[in-house]
């Protein structure tokens, strides 16, 4: 390094750290100047720890060492005050009050000549002096351990401190290089931030440690709340509990009934309409002789998808026949046409706007998150309420399962086309329409496939779920797999809805593929 890039470095080494910037040139220089660990003691980071961390800025350190620490003091604290093995000495007391309620009824059928009853209530009284003697030595073990854990506490604190010492200005050295970089971030020690770091420490530190160290902290907390409190108001007395729950379930309840109430015409057109087509799938793909359909299914996929995905198709297709289990299959298949249509016909329009309009998609993604990580059990709730049960309503739930990733990756895909590409275009004279059809949708199709891909998948995922509200299918046959632990028939039923949307799966895949191999 030159003088003068020294120099310069040293400038803003000070600039950065704003307070004992000699200290921490030369310990940054000397980080700097050597290739492999150099040892780098920063003795104020040792002593306060966490807290020098939020004093600079350097959270990640504070995070880190602020869990550590904690880790050490609770196993100072335990080995402490600790009630070690009280909840044994507790199971202990309970014994032998149960050992002396036996003994007394034993007494008493001696008493009035019942030998054989109170021979019987000694047994049992013998039988839980046994583990009441248990539980006292476990206790006295647990008790005995008190100075092993605050040893081990203490050595742990010293050896958290000592690596917050060597590891500080490491830390505060690549912190430094990335504000240099790109000149963003905390310079020096700000107030805020300690005062941030102190809020951090009394939120976490103090309750966590009596909640590991206190035999009955719950008791603890109330006792001091209301000492300090003045008798007025204990934690174990503020105004929370299953109170509210309750009072927003039934309103809950009012809701969901007014809504089915007033829109049920409404509901019953949904209901009516996603019959139609699942009736007419069904109509399509089982009243027509189950060779005709493999036939048209095999050549489909020839025409489509190749040669070896239609190996791969009648044999599948023969395995569902063979089993008996293709009326069953071809109601699933319904199922899973009927509810990935719906999920592309409207997630791929949904995507292209939202890709296209970065405000709409920010409205719009936290109804994404909220259908994505909602449990799929839940769907069923208002999906009952409103739809009733039976197929149909399996096709809505698995609509608002499966379409999130057709949204998501459609709008990834228009959001990827290069803005050079589309401004060429508009140079050329291309119409809105023209720009979608022949350049945004064609270049955004990868990702689009990717979406619908996942949007299978899903769907597949909800027949099972789906069954339980009367969906049918074979998730009815894995249903009764699951009712009477009935292996076999779980296992081939899987195996047959796997079949089914890898079929269909590849076959689109394989299309999509072909056009693309064509089209290059």
């Amino acid at each position: 390094m030159t003088e003068g890039a020294h120099h310069t470095q040293d400038h803003s080494v000070a600039a950065f750290v704003d307070t004992h910037t000699e200290y921490y040139e030369a310990e940054f220089a000397k980080i700097q100047g050597k290739t492999g660990f150099t040892i780098s003691w920063n003795m104020m980071a040792a002593l306060f720890g966490p807290l020098w961390g939020a004093a600079r800025g350097v959270w990640g350190y504070f995070w880190t060492f602020l869990v550590l620490e904690l880790f050490a003091l609770v196993q100072v604290g335990r080995g402490l005050w600790g009630e070690l093995g009280a909840d044994q000495l507790e199971r202990y007391e309970r014994l032998a009050a149960n050992i002396a309620r036996r003994e007394a009824q034993a007494a008493e059928l001696a008493a009035v000549g019942d030998a054989e009853g109170a021979a019987s209530k000694l047994k049992i009284a013998e039988n839980l002096r046994d583990a009441a003697e248990t539980a006292l030595e476990a206790a006295q073990m647990a008790s005995n351990a008190a100075a092993t854990i605050l040893i081990t506490g203490i050595v742990l604190l010293v050896t958290v401190k000592v690596v917050e010492g060597l590891y500080a200005n490491y830390a505060y050295e690549a912190q430094y290089l990335r504000w240099r970089s790109v000149q963003k971030g905390q310079i020096g020690v700000r107030w805020p931030s300690v005062l941030f770091g102190l809020i951090g420490m009394i939120a976490i530190w103090p309750l966590t440690i009596v909640r590991f160290t206190v035999g009955k902290p719950d008791e603890f907390l109330a006792t001091f709340t209301g000492g300090l409190l003045g008798g007025r108001l204990t934690i174990s007395e503020f105004p929370v509990g299953k109170e509210y729950f309750t009072v927003l379930a039934k309103q809950g309840d009012v809701g969901f009934d007014w809504l089915a109430n007033n829109f049920g015409d409404v509901f019953d057109g949904v209901t009516a309409g996603i019959r139609w087509v699942l009736d007419g799938l069904e109509v399509l793909l089982i009243q027509t002789p189950w060779p005709v359909v493999m036939f048209v299914t095999v050549v489909l996929a020839l025409r489509l998808a190749g040669m070896r995905v239609a190996i791969f198709t009648a044999a599948s297709l023969a395995y569902l026949a063979f089993m008996g289990l293709w009326e069953l299959a071809m109601i699933t298949v319904a199922l899973i046409g009927a509810g990935a249509f719906l999920c592309i016909l409207i997630g791929i329009p949904l995507g292209i706007w939202f890709g296209k309009s970065k405000r709409a998609y920010t409205i719009a993604e936290p109804v994404l998150d909220f259908m994505q990580t909602m449990p799929a059990f839940v769907y069923l709730i208002p999906i009952i309420a409103f739809f009733g049960t039976g197929k149909p309503p399996g096709v809505l739930a698995t609509l608002i399962f499966a379409m999130p990733p057709v949204i998501r990756l459609t709008a990834l895909g228009m959001r990827g086309v290069p803005e050079t590409t589309k401004e060429a275009a508009i140079a050329f004279g291309c119409s809105k329409r023209q720009l979608l059809f022949n350049v945004e949708l064609p270049l955004a199709l990868p990702s689009i496939m990717t979406g619908i891909n996942q949007t299978i998948l899903m769907a597949l995922s909800m027949v099972v779920i789906a069954s339980l509200i009367g969906a049918e299918g074979l998730g009815a046959l894995i249903l009764e797999a699951l009712q009477y632990a009935a292996k076999g028939q779980g296992l081939l039923g899987g195996l047959a809805i796997l079949f089914c949307a890898m079929v269909i799966d590849r076959v689109a895949q394989g299309a999509y593929k072909r056009k693309a191999g064509s089209n290059a």
